[in-house]
């Protein structure tokens, strides 16, 4: 950690201490720590969040944390009442060095992790999750959260899952879209864990209430390597501990551009005419780790230069953009949610606004108003498909005339995984698969060229020992639903009256390729398989 990050964080402890009503201390000032190791036990101080400062016949004094509970300092009076018992607050950086003092890093070996496939007659993947629990159960709190997401990073994974369960944690990778399981943790450790978690998060370990949170800061690992973690942290209490994901942000911003998104050239011809039009609402539809958030900042990306004033309101800000005003929310608070933050920045006098998300009625009729007063709004929408949206919209604000001229662009998009070019494998399938594949072609709008599918070809995965799984990747399949003058004739009808088939129908008859037929098309083209599609869309 750096001398001036170092320096803010005891500002920071020490701000707090006011508000506690508590005393503060500087360990960085304290020329001799003295180990107390009549108190607590190495186990007792990492579960406690506590170190013993000072103490002699008659005193003691515990540094606490931020994360420290109420209860603890409670048991601790009680336990010690032989001793005038005082708590001085101390930042997490101050713990951690007296941590190490107490508990010295041992010389651990860190293995890398490899995801590999079930084997059941090596139980392969049962000896690599032995090897790899065993390493965490070695190493301190901090070291086993830095040691993961290395780990994560090398593997390109998207998230960290920590998952509960009686008498153990499960820790799961997910990797181009697919869960792995790559160690489990005891209860004791992972206590420790989650502890390091929330404190680095800023979040309670004891929260009756989901919770999320954002790490960013640099950890050294006892073998001396250094990892730079920046991650999104989601909480949840369940019936056995506090559940966890940790998301990933590895992207740097100059890959946070439209040639980076995999974009056909009709598709990019459509953002393109979408991103030079200065007024208009665009939204980008799909469920969660749909890349919904990647494709927005990429044309967010697009837009920044200096004739132009972009403001974005995230919960949270996951990318970092210069040039670009972004604001973070509180999407639980009335007072500070998107809504009332969207009012606020449309007074900043704005040319393009992006709205990390469309959660609620409010935020809806904001962003429509806004785009229909000279401002481009661009911002996410959860619905299965791009019809689905525009029907889930209609439903939130009801019959009005404005929506319709408002909406330029939804598009509904998903992450399928890339086959390996290198090990996969043609085959002919059987005539039930041809029969739906030509079905789903045949839907596809008038002047879309149409493959040959005299004789089909699909690709199946094939494995080898770097890739084991046969895939490499994610590439992302979009259906673009423009505005036309039949949707326009469509929404006009009350409300009640208008289902999400008929719009899709009448986008369709506008040159729209649907989710469904942009993925067979990929696997007609060997990118991916059949089975792949039909896993993600359903």
């Amino acid at each position: 950690m750096s001398q001036d990050a170092r320096l803010e964080e005891e500002l920071n402890a020490q701000r707090r201490s006011r508000i506690l009503g508590l005393p503060y201390i500087d360990t960085t000032k304290l020329a001799n720590k003295q180990l107390y190791l009549q108190f607590l036990t190495v186990p007792e101080l990492y579960s406690a969040r506590v170190i013993p400062l000072m103490a002699d016949q008659s005193n003691v004094t515990f540094g606490i944390t931020n994360t420290t509970s109420q209860q603890t300092l409670k048991d601790l009076q009680q336990h010690f009442g032989d001793y005038r018992v005082s708590f001085a607050l101390i930042s997490d950086t101050s713990y951690n060095d007296y941590m190490k003092l107490y508990d010295p890093p041992k010389e651990v070996k860190y293995d890398d992790i490899q995801i590999k496939p079930i084997d059941t007659t090596t139980n392969l993947q049962a000896n690599d999750l032995a090897s790899i629990s065993a390493t965490l159960s070695q190493v301190r709190a901090d070291d086993m959260l830095a040691y993961l997401v290395k780990q994560a990073y090398q593997l390109k994974a998207s998230d960290i899952h920590l998952e509960t369960s009686k008498g153990k944690t499960r820790i799961r990778f997910r990797v181009d879209g697919v869960l792995h399981a790559v160690a489990e943790l005891p209860e004791d450790k992972y206590r420790l864990l989650i502890g390091s978690v929330a404190s680095a998060a800023n979040i309670s370990t004891v929260s009756a209430d989901a919770q999320t949170g954002h790490i960013e800061r640099t950890y050294r690992l006892a073998d001396n390597s250094e990892v730079t973690a920046n991650l999104r942290v989601e909480t949840v209490p369940t019936v056995h501990g506090q559940d966890a994901v940790l998301r990933l942000f590895n992207f740097r911003t100059e890959f946070l551009r439209l040639e980076s998104l995999g974009l056909t050239q009709s598709e990019q011809s459509v953002i393109g005419g979408i991103l030079r039009h200065p007024t208009g609402l665009v939204l980008i539809v799909g469920p969660t780790g749909s890349g919904k958030t990647t494709t927005l900042y990429s044309m967010v990306n697009e837009l920044n230069n200096p004739e132009r004033k972009i403001i974005t309101l995230e919960d949270p800000v996951e990318y970092v953009i210069d040039g670009i005003t972004q604001i973070p929310v509180d999407s639980r608070s009335e007072k500070e949610g998107f809504a009332s933050k969207l009012r606020a920045v449309l007074r900043l006098d704005p040319d393009v606004i992006m709205v990390g998300e469309i959660r609620d009625l409010d935020t809806a009729k904001t962003a429509l108003q806004s785009s229909l007063t000279g401002h481009l709004v661009l911002s996410t929408y959860h619905a299965s498909s791009s019809a689905a949206a525009l029907t889930r919209m209609l439903d939130a604000i009801g019959e009005n005339p404005l929506f319709i001229n408002s909406i330029r662009l939804i598009t509904s998009q998903r992450l399928i995984r890339k086959l390996d070019d290198a090990t996969k494998q043609a085959y002919e399938p059987d005539e039930a698969v041809k029969i739906l594949i030509w079905k789903i072609v045949d839907g596809l709008p008038e002047g879309v060229d149409r493959p040959n599918l005299d004789n089909i070809t699909l690709y199946k995965p094939g494995t080898s020992s770097e890739n084991p799984f046969g895939f490499t990747g994610q590439i992302a399949i979009r259906e673009f639903m423009l505005m036309n003058p039949e949707l326009q004739t469509i929404l006009r009808r009350p409300a009640r009256e208008v289902t999400t088939n008929e719009l899709e129908q009448a986008a369709i008859r506008g040159g729209m390729i649907t989710l469904q037929q942009a993925g067979v098309l990929k696997a007609l083209k060997g990118e991916t398989t059949i089975e792949e599609v039909f896993r993600v869309i359903g």
